[in-house]
């Protein structure tokens, strides 16, 4: 059952979106939208429409983690050669989830594609391009918004790139 919400950091995705001209319109629900899955079966769209937010990290020159937020679209995985090659890196690795809490402000399943807690480098999955609406985190496992996928791009400052693995046809007509 939808219901509003008022957390801290479902406010910060909304300030942040607010900043750029954007109002968004977050539901929260009583069951975790923490996997695509979920957040699919929750709002009542395809997979494909979800955006998961994940957090690779390469090391910077200081030797700190620099976070690095691919939006993917719900079936697709991201290849790190892929990624590796958008980025310029070779050093790129998935992010625990404690590294993601520390350089997003945000817990795995809810990290949101912006109003992180400090800059942080966006690629985008073109994948999500296909859908009018597609539903991204909104700073909580419980809580999502729907947006365009233009608005998404430009509120996550996000580069477009191939970054999901290649899909046999066998799977992509299971996923379907």
């Amino acid at each position: 059952m939808p219901q509003t919400i008022h957390h801290a950091a479902v406010r910060r995705v909304l300030e942040a979106a607010r900043r750029k001209g954007v109002e968004l319109e977050v539901t929260a629900f009583d069951e975790s939208t923490h996997t695509a899955e979920e957040a699919a079966r929750a709002v009542g769209a395809e997979l494909g429409q979800i955006v998961k937010s994940l957090v690779f990290v390469v090391a910077t020159a200081g030797d700190e983690l620099e976070p690095i937020l691919c939006l993917v679209s719900g079936p697709n995985r991201v290849d790190l050669a892929r990624l590796a090659a958008v980025l310029g890196r070779t050093d790129v690795r998935r992010a625990t989830a404690k590294e993601a809490n520390d350089l997003t402000g945000f817990v795995i399943g809810g990290i949101p594609p912006f109003g992180h807690a400090r800059r942080v480098r966006v690629v985008m999955d073109p994948d999500l391009g296909r859908f009018p609406i597609v539903w991204a985190a909104a700073g909580l496992p419980t809580a999502v918004f729907p947006v365009a996928p233009a608005v998404l791009r430009m509120l996550a400052d996000a580069n477009v790139a191939p970054i999901a693995e290649e899909r046999r046809q066998a799977d992509i007509q299971a996923a379907s």
